[in-house]
């Protein structure tokens, strides 16, 4: 390389405004946003996540046409009405059953994708929701409600697979510098596919989680009617926080993100407690609440609904991200369904102050992650799993060469994961 061609390289390396990064630095960010990367990512992210949270919401919009068809069948067959506890206990399993299938799914993203990969598991996957729909779709036609029940399981397996295989994917093919901002589209998608949900559901929407909602609105002032425009404000809030989340997440990291949101949530949590017990008193605290509510669920989803997908895929090693997705899956849908089933019996018993139990949760959450998480941002996995030895003051685990793998192919050993290889590379250079 010449003189000329050192200095042209210089320039392009450093010049930059004051305050700015380098150009070579930039050049390489818009480098790494690639027309084929951005379209695989949301290609998978609306066949996967988006059904998720639209099969999450849409199913409260027809309640009343469901217990209906459910009521009628029985009827056809027995020849007289549904016990009404009959009927809530069908209800009931058809919206749990949905966390069921997703359990099951979870557990089978690892034997799946041993054999056909993460691409061809998420493009499999497509299958289970085309068996779903066809089965929830034709239930009414051929007048029985258990093709019903059987769809919303299988439509759960598809979203088990989705929300381990999706995350995996996008964490394995972004580049580092954009590896956040790839992955929280796991996270937008799923809140787009809630909002769709909500906006086909008017204008009979129902309350989804928040089960204040209505209340709340209608003791503001807002009538019967236009509640349900209102609630869509939730989904429509849940899309830009966690679009805000994907913007910033490579600037301000992952860290700031969760345990700020967490702490926030703690906040308005305890906010929305004060608010709910004292909203008689003045015309304008219910207006508080419905503040308080939209403030929950921004703070979850610019931080703790999106960020865990992320972290999950940079903990580990390429070979134990399936164990760690299967685990970390098993965690998320078991405690969907014991909040569903549990929640209301915690509504009854506290009344308005059950909202502290969740704000417990989130503050317990943010002190463990301040003391225990390092930083991921543009990190290899040996650098995160060296901040991990030294923030909890262990030895950090030993990283093999490229020495080491030739002597465990040599004596007939598993291979070693690529990715510790390249990490290692990375560090000896």
């Amino acid at each position: 390389m010449n003189a000329r061609e050192l200095a042209l390289a210089s320039m392009i390396h450093d010049t930059s405004w004051p305050g700015e990064l380098p150009v070579g630095h930039r050049l390489r960010r818009k480098k790494d946003w690639s027309w084929s990367l951005v379209v695989a990512a949301l290609v998978g992210a609306f066949g996967s996540s988006f059904l998720y949270g639209y099969n999450l919401s849409v199913v409260n919009a027809p309640t009343p046409y469901i217990k209906a068809f459910y009521n009628e069948t029985w009827y056809r067959r027995h020849g007289h009405p549904i016990n009404p506890d009959t009927l809530t206990l069908l209800w009931s399993v058809t919206v749990s059953i949905f966390a069921i299938g997703g359990l099951v799914g979870t557990l089978l993203v690892k034997f799946i994708g041993k054999f056909i990969g993460r691409k061809y598991t998420l493009l499999v996957n497509n299958g289970f929701a085309i068996c779903a729909a066809l089965l929830m779709a034709c239930s009414l036609q051929a007048g029985v409600f258990e093709m019903l029940i059987v769809g919303r399981f299988i439509m759960g397996v598809d979203g088990g697979i989705a929300l381990s295989a999706l995350p995996m994917y996008l964490n394995e093919i972004a580049p580092k510098e954009i590896r956040g901002s790839l992955g929280q589209v796991t996270a937008i998608f799923i809140c787009i596919g809630v909002f769709v949900g909500q906006l086909l559901g008017l204008p009979e929407l129902l309350g989804k989680i928040w089960f204040y909602t209505n209340s709340i609105f209608g003791k503001a002032g807002i009538s019967r009617d236009k509640i349900p425009y209102i609630t869509l404000s939730t989904g429509g809030i849940e899309t830009l926080a966690a679009i805000f989340s994907g913007l910033v997440v490579e600037r301000l990291g992952r860290r700031p993100l969760l345990i700020g949101g967490f702490g926030l949530m703690a906040l308005f949590f305890g906010t929305l407690t004060v608010t709910l017990t004292l909203q008689d008193q003045a015309p304008w605290i219910p207006y508080l609440s419905i503040v308080c509510i939209l403030a929950i669920i921004a703070s979850f989803c610019s931080g703790p609904g999106g960020i865990p997908f992320i972290l999950t895929g940079e903990f580990f090693q390429q070979s134990e991200r399936p164990a760690a997705f299967i685990v970390a899956g098993t965690v998320n849908w078991l405690s969907n369904f014991a909040v569903g089933l549990l929640f209301p019996f915690i509504q009854k018993s506290l009344d308005s102050y059950c909202f502290l139990v969740f704000g417990t949760v989130c503050i317990a959450g943010a002190v463990y992650f301040y003391f225990v998480l390092p930083e991921t941002k543009n990190r290899t996995h040996a650098e995160i799993s060296q901040s991990f030895a030294k923030r909890n003051k262990t030895h950090p685990p030993e990283v093999k060469t490229d020495s080491t793998v030739a002597e465990e192919k040599a004596n007939g050993q598993p291979e070693t994961d690529l990715s510790s290889t390249l990490d290692s590379q990375g560090q000896n250079q």
